[in-house]
């Protein structure tokens, strides 16, 4: 008897998601987090609208929000190099080079510089990323039904 699953992996959108967050690990390590700041800045032209007796807290929403936003990519950040750092040496030098380096960085340079056909490549790249989804919770389904 064959048991049929529910859910069937969503492979286009796991993929997309996986390497939209090595993107934003690579962004984080290089610049590290840009912080919003207040504006400040006075108009001189008249504000004409009704009272709306609501009480704006603009330093304090941006305070928090860069509080919060700079522990979420530091803490997304730690589980890419987690994820990365528990795959086989193949596979981890795939995914430093390719997406955790340089920006510019294309599938050829990394096969050519790792020795590597490019069918051998592909695979290992392809086994790397969905390794990576699985661990960092990225993968989506798409109903069987």
């Amino acid at each position: 008897m064959e048991q049929t699953s529910m859910f069937k992996l969503n492979e286009k959108e796991t993929w997309r998601r996986v390497e939209e967050r090595l993107e934003s690990a690579r962004l984080y390590k290089q610049f590290g987090f840009i912080r919003r700041e207040v504006k400040t800045t006075t108009s001189y032209t008249p504000r004409f609208h009704g009272n709306t007796n609501a009480i704006s807290k603009q330093s304090e929403d941006i305070a928090i929000w860069n509080v919060d936003r700079e522990e979420q990519l530091q803490r997304e950040y730690e589980q890419v190099i987690k994820a990365v750092s528990r795959l086989s040496d193949i596979q981890r030098q795939i995914v430093e080079k390719r997406y955790l380096q340089d920006e510019d960085v294309t599938d050829i340079y990394v096969y050519t510089d790792l020795h590597m056909s490019e069918r051998s490549y592909y695979y290992a790249k392809a086994k790397a990323l969905y390794r990576l989804a699985f661990a960092l919770r990225l993968e989506t389904y798409e109903d069987a039904n």
